[in-house]
């Protein structure tokens, strides 16, 4: 039971933030579009490399630092790509909650964005392949069955929470000027993660050289 909280809580605590996943899951759910999907998508991608992660990738990854560079320096390119496109909807044009929902018009476009920021983003790797599972490989494979159940159930229910819960927001987000501080928001935090992956490349490059 131990190892279950350990997992629920290891996961909570890099789950919570808004990354790339969160933030267009909380629009998908404020905007009422495809919300099941997305939600299914996102948690799918985490059952998948939290798995391979504890049972064993995550610990080999973790003990190859030029690997891990190289997923660092991926994953601070594709959070600061993705943070400037924040940046640059804030000023586009618009004033409605429709307006703001041009990401995710179709059920194909929304399958597609969720794919991109899940399977794409170096940075999902590093939180669920690296830390979580470098952290569960290591305990024996009760142990580590019991870490990865808790792992994702804690997965299941943020994703779902915050796919469903999102839409008390949408009375909030019926004018344009919510969604640009939405959007200026992500797009600090993506470049706030973007610039922590470049100064744990800059320590893994010291450990190289």
């Amino acid at each position: 039971m131990n190892t279950f909280i350990q997992g629920f809580v290891v996961c909570f605590g890099l789950i919570v933030s808004i990354g790339a996943q969160n933030a267009f899951l909380l629009k998908q759910g404020i905007l009422k579009q495809h919300v099941f999907w997305v939600a299914l998508i996102c948690f799918l991608g985490d059952v998948f490399l939290m798995t391979i992660g504890v049972l064993g990738l995550g610990t080999v990854i973790s003990e190859l630092p030029v690997l891990s560079l190289i997923i660092s320096l991926l994953g601070a390119i594709f959070l600061f790509t993705y943070g400037s496109r924040s940046f640059i909807s804030v000023f586009k044009s618009g004033d409605s909650l429709v307006a703001s929902g041009e990401n995710a018009s179709s059920l194909k476009k929304a399958l597609m964005i969720t794919f991109a920021i899940t399977f794409l983003n170096p940075h999902v790797y590093i939180d669920t392949v690296v830390i979580v599972g470098s952290i569960g490989g290591k305990l024996d494979f009760e142990g580590k069955m019991y870490f990865l159940v808790g792992a994702l159930l804690c997965s299941f229910l943020w994703f779902f929470g915050l796919g469903y819960g999102a839409r008390l927001l949408s009375p909030y987000f019926a004018k344009r000027r919510t969604w640009q501080i939405l959007d200026a928001i992500t797009g600090l935090i993506m470049y706030f993660i973007a610039f922590s992956l470049l100064i744990y490349a800059y320590q893994l490059m010291q450990q190289i050289l």
